[in-house]
């Protein structure tokens, strides 16, 4: 089951505090993936949740949604900052 989600607080342990939007309050922690490739999630990200329905208490973070006030970044200066021998 999945469902949506704001990041209220950040917890010990790599887990964090979700309120879902249904008003349910859960213990979500970082999915595998989202580890591997260095998703970081910080207190007011909107995410997706995974949860089983045996344990409604606890879930695990499988997508963080791109903040939709943020527009476009600004491009880098430079284009590669070093050089490759």
């Amino acid at each position: 089951m999945q469902f949506d989600g704001l990041v209220v607080e950040i917890l010990p342990d790599a887990r964090y505090r979700v309120q879902l939007d249904q008003g349910h309050e859960i213990v979500a922690y970082t999915a595998g993936k989202m580890k591997k490739n260095r998703i970081k999630t910080l207190a007011g990200d909107r995410v997706t949740v995974e949860m089983s329905p045996y344990d409604l208490e606890k879930g695990r973070l499988v997508f963080r949604h791109k903040d939709e006030r943020s527009g476009p970044r600004p491009p880098q200066r430079g284009g590669q900052q070093f050089r490759r021998r």
